[in-house]
Order: C-alpha cells, then sequence, then structure tokens
C-alpha cells in the first residue's frame, strides 16, 4: 500500500473517532484534520487553506446572517399566533409542519429551529399540548424541507462543493427538489401518523410559565434554617418536596450519604427536582443559592426579579465555559440556580461545569435585562414564549431580500455566493440586524469545520485513498450491479452521520461515491446525491444532528424516543432513496 494512502486513512480515522467521542470540539478537530495533512504532505499549503475561501464556507457563513435577520425583523412573528389557533394537536402539527416546510429550504436549518423552539412551546400552552409531541417533528422536518434545495443545509452545499473539487459538474439551486419533495411528503404523513403513538408525552408542566424537567440546583443552608442539626432524611425531603438529594459538600468535600449526614450551616446540598419543587424547599427551610444570593422568587417586589429558562445555543460562545464565568461576564445580577442535562444527571458543583449545546439553565435576573436576554443569539429563551406582534417594512424588506437571493441564484443571474452576501448586507445597512448580531449570527465551529474539512476530501482523492477504499468495500460488490452499490453506499452514509459529524461524514465519503462511479463506469450524480441526501437526514439519535440536539432538552425526550421514531423514518428513506436516486439521476447519461 502506498505511504499516501496510508497516511491519509491514518488522518481520516482519527478524525472519525475524534468526532465519535466528541473529546475535542468538532472545529479543533477540523484544523488538527488539516494541519496533519499540511504537515504529512497530503495537500498543499494553498489547498490547506483554499476551504476558507470556497464558496460553500462563504454561503454558509452569509445564510446565518440571513436568516438571523428575518428573525430579528420580526418577519416570523405571525407564526406563534397562527399556531395557537390549532384546534386540536393533529391541526397544530400540519400548520407546524407546513410552515417549516416553507421556510427551512431557503433559511439554514439550525436558524429556523432555534427560533421555532420558543414559539411552539408557548404555543402549545394555548392549546394543552406537551411540546413532546411537536419538538422532535419540529426538527425532523427542517431537516427534511431543508435537504430540498441547495442552500437549505449546509450539507448540501459541502457536498456539491466537494463533488465540483472532484470534477463534477455540481447541482443547481432547486436539481435536489423533486426527491426532496418525495422525502418532506413521505416523511411529514409519517410524522403525522405516529406522533399520537411513538412521540411520548412528557407532561412538561406546559400550564405553567414553567417546567422543563427536573433541575441540578446547588442550595447553601443559612444559619436561620430549620435543617441545622438534622438529617435530610428525618426531614423526609424526598417524600414532602418530590426533591432528590445528589450530594452534600462542606468546605469544598463532597460527602457520602448526604441524606444521611447532620446538616450545619453553610452546608450545600445538590438538589435535583422540577422548579415549583424547589421554590418550595427554599421557602420553607430558608435556603440560598450557593454563592449567597437567597431570593428566588419571580414576584419579589424590590429587586423585580424574573426566573427564566434559557437553552444554550447551537452557536454559543458560552460553550466548553463554566457557570461562574457566564454569572461574572455576560450579566453580574444574573444567578444560574440550576442546570438541566438530558441524558445525564449533572452531580457536580454547578461552577465546574462545562456548559454544552442544548443545556438548560434556571436562572434569575432583574425584570430590565430580559428583552436583552431575548435578543441574545447565544441563548434561547424557552421561559418566555411571547414574540413581538406586527410586521413592520424591515420585516418585509428581509422577507423581499432573502426571496431575491434565492431568485436570482435560481435564474442562474448571480452565484449564490454572490447573492447571499450582498443579501447580508442589505439586511444590515437597513437596520434589520446590526453589524455585531451579524458577526455573533454565525455559527463559526460550523464554518471552520467546513473549511478545515474540504482539505480532506481534496486529499483523499490525491493520495488515492478514496479509491482504495471502494476496491476494498464497495467494488467487492460492484458484480451485483450499480443499484446494490448505491443502498450500501446510502446505508454507511446514515449509520455513520449518526455518531459523528454530518460534515465530517460528507467530506469522507463524498469522494468515495465519485471514485465508485469511476469503477463502476457510471455517472456519479446517484451516488453523490445519496451521500447528501442520507448525511442531512440524521434522526435516529439526538446527537447525530444539531436540531436534534437542541429539542432534546426542550422536549424531555429519552435517547430511545429519537430510535424509535427515526430508525423506521430513516430505513423508509434508504427505501425511497434506492427507488427515486435512479429515476431522477440515471446511471448512464
Amino acid at each position: 500500500m502506498d505511504v499516501n494512502i496510508i497516511a491519509t486513512l491514518t488522518i481520516t480515522f482519527l478524525a472519525v473517532i475524534l468526532f465519535a467521542t466528541e473529546k475535542i470540539r468538532m472545529d479543533a478537530v477540523a484544523i488538527i484534520v488539516l494541519v496533519l495533512l499540511v504537515i504529512t504532505h497530503q495537500v498543499s499549503v494553498d489547498e490547506a487553506i483554499a476551504g476558507f475561501s470556497n464558496s460553500a464556507t462563504i454561503t454558509v457563513a452569509a445564510m446565518f446572517v440571513l436568516a438571523t435577520g428575518l428573525q430579528k425583523s420580526g418577519a416570523l412573528d405571525g407564526i406563534g399566533a397562527l399556531l395557537g389557533k390549532a384546534k386540536s394537536a393533529w391541526i397544530f402539527l400540519l400548520i407546524l409542519l407546513m410552515i417549516t416546510s416553507v421556510i427551512s429550504p431557503f433559511v439554514n436549518n439550525t436558524a429556523v429551529v432555534a427560533v421555532f423552539i420558543p414559539i411552539v412551546i408557548s404555543a402549545c400552552q394555548q392549546i394543552k399540548l406537551s411540546p413532546s409531541k411537536a419538538l422532535i417533528p419540529l426538527s425532523f422536518v427542517s431537516q427534511m424541507a431543508g435537504v430540498s434545495t441547495l442552500i437549505g443545509t449546509s450539507t448540501n452545499l459541502l457536498v456539491n462543493s466537494i463533488a465540483i473539487q472532484q470534477g463534477h459538474k455540481g447541482f443547481g439551486m432547486f436539481d435536489f427538489t423533486p426527491m426532496g419533495v418525495i422525502f418532506l411528503v413521505v416523511g411529514g404523513v409519517y410524522l403525522l401518523f405516529i406522533s399520537k403513538w411513538l412521540l411520548p408525552d412528557t407532561h412538561a408542566k406546559i400550564e405553567d410559565e414553567l417546567g422543563f424537567g427536573k433541575y441540578v440546583v446547588e442550595l447553601k443552608i443559612l444559619a436561620s434554617s430549620p435543617l441545622i442539626n438534622k438529617l435530610a432524611d428525618d426531614e423526609k425531603l424526598n417524600e414532602n418536596f418530590n426533591v432528590y438529594i445528589l450530594g452534600l459538600l462542606r468546605n469544598g468535600e463532597k460527602l457520602s450519604t448526604p441524606s444521611h449526614q447532620e446538616l450545619q450551616e453553610n452546608d450545600i446540598l445538590l438538589v435535583r427536582g422540577e422548579v415549583e419543587d424547589i421554590l418550595k424547599l427554599v421557602a420553607k427551610y430558608e435556603l440560598a443559592h450557593s454563592s449567597g444570593y437567597q431570593d428566588l422568587n419571580p414576584q419579589d417586589k424590590q429587586h423585580q426579579l424574573r426566573i427564566a429558562e434559557v437553552m444554550i445555543a447551537p452557536n454559543s460562545k458560552w460553550i466548553g465555559t463554566n457557570v461562574s464565568l457566564l454569572m461574572r461576564v455576560w450579566n453580574k445580577d444574573c444567578r444560574v440556580w440550576g442546570i438541566q442535562r438530558r441524558g445525564n444527571v449533572v452531580r457536580e458543583r454547578l461552577r465546574d461545569i462545562s456548559l454544552r449545546v442544548g443545556d438548560i439553565l434556571l436562572l434569575t435576573l432583574p425584570e430590565i435585562d430580559i428583552s436583552d436576554l431575548r435578543q441574545d443569539n447565544h441563548f434561547i429563551l424557552l421561559s418566555e414564549g411571547s414574540v413581538r406582534q406586527g410586521k413592520n417594512w424591515r420585516a418585509k424588506f428581509a422577507l423581499c431580500v432573502m426571496g431575491a437571493v434565492v431568485l436570482l441564484a435560481a435564474l442562474n443571474i448571480v452565484p449564490i455566493v454572490i447573492t447571499s452576501l450582498i443579501g447580508a448586507v442589505a439586511m444590515v445597512m437597513v437596520g434589520c440586524l446590526s453589524a455585531e448580531d451579524a458577526y455573533d449570527s454565525i455559527d463559526w465551529r460550523i464554518i471552520i469545520v467546513l473549511a478545515g474539512l474540504l482539505p480532506l476530501g481534496q486529499a483523499m482523492a490525491n493520495s488515492g485513498a478514496a479509491q482504495f477504499i471502494v476496491d476494498n468495500t464497495l467494488g467487492k460488490v460492484q458484480g451485483f450491479g450499480p443499484l446494490v452499490v448505491l443502498i450500501i453506499l446510502y446505508l454507511m452514509t446514515m449509520i455513520l452521520t449518526e455518531f459523528m459529524s454530518n460534515a465530517g461524514t460528507a467530506v469522507l465519503l463524498t469522494p468515495i461515491a465519485v471514485s465508485t462511479a469511476k469503477v463502476l463506469g457510471v455517472d456519479a450524480s446517484p451516488f453523490i446525491v445519496a451521500v447528501a441526501f442520507a448525511a442531512a437526514t440524521s434522526f435516529m439519535t439526538p446527537v447525530g444532528y444539531q436540531t436534534n440536539t437542541m429539542v432534546y432538552g426542550a422536549g424531555g425526550y429519552r435517547f430511545i424516543d429519537f430510535l424509535k421514531v427515526g430508525l423506521p423514518l430513516n430505513l423508509i428513506y434508504l427505501v425511497l432513496g434506492a427507488i427515486f436516486i435512479p429515476i431522477f439521476w440515471p446511471f448512464t447519461t
């Protein structure tokens, strides 16, 4: 085996492991891959940095700005009111699916879900529907609709860019649309009819302003607390308040068997429970925030405090930082009382926890700061479902700009990279969003991943690694015909994208798709499309796609919920792909 093939495959294998284990941030992995490719001479320096000027990378960045411009201008404000008019759960889901289907093909699906989560939760409150019945459909449909155009998801742009890099002619704005519409219609019907049986009803306290699940909070025992010199078990806190004592900290040390310890002044209890129960516990036993801050009361007139629940957004600058830094830097009057992390029960001190995408924080802050919190792109405000009502001229302008961006690119009058940049600048100039908002709106981790991984696709082709993989995997079944090879490639992509980033999967398998076509002596288009659709529709796990991670916490789901709903849907899409991809993109031209 050639030394260059060995080097490229080793780097690729390392990237897959790092993406799957999530031990290192995905953007850091992309940079590591890029540096290793240069050091081992698999790509030149010019090829290594070409990803940062690639049209796909720039277009994705501009689309983030356009999506935020639509949101902040008020162009999407009427959606909540429309959803709130639904008379039944089925009608509610139908309206939600239709709205998402119209928006997601033209607006980045991560941005769509970020905007819609609080709107959907608020609308669910009005019709007494559990948010868990609506949030998985929101995530899934945003993916289904996003894959139907070239710009609906960064995966399509990335696959198209790599395909062109490999010598393919590339795809137009609506080339994916016929196949995408079939996926969308079948997937939408599936979600409408299975929602009643397969989607859980988490009863996330939709009748209250708060209550997205159980939080882990730190409560300090004050000198006046009736708990001093008593055992937690004696007071029956678990039974009387429906809370669970996870840990007891004394002088910085964690004590064992917390429920059987005699409590002392300044002890810190690590408690898990729902917001309403924690409020009762704090009031009864004179407990305080671990920093000594005592007020956790939304009706407090003196401090005019509000309780809020916020989710860490996918592009948040607070990812990887801790709660203490957030309180010191973001808002000194803010107090983070608790954290909810789906799939994990936190057993550490809050100040030591590194924040992740999808974490939900329970906090108090002055009422006057709520509007700032609502406008902050680094958070998704869940406990404030209200949105601005009424459109102004900027909302209409933003819609017109978005329409012009899509139309000019679709008619091949101006390349999409140029129209998206002009549209982004236009929205900033007229005040749909500020220049600061424009920079904050871009998920720079995604940009780094796209730019950093593009050279890997080049290296796969340059070194012959892609051809080697094909010869030793898909090439072994070429005698069964191109359709069987297509099905296996789709299945490989579908499984791999559930455990590593969809961008990484696209970069890894697009060169393989092109090499496979060369081995079979057929057109590469059907194989490239198979990779694009399979990589951009990840339904089986909450970590396979960012939108799944976002609704995982907000909907109170379990890991198994995604598998129950997503596995049948992925298998349906595999069958649809096998039937319709060769029809729209024949193997022979």
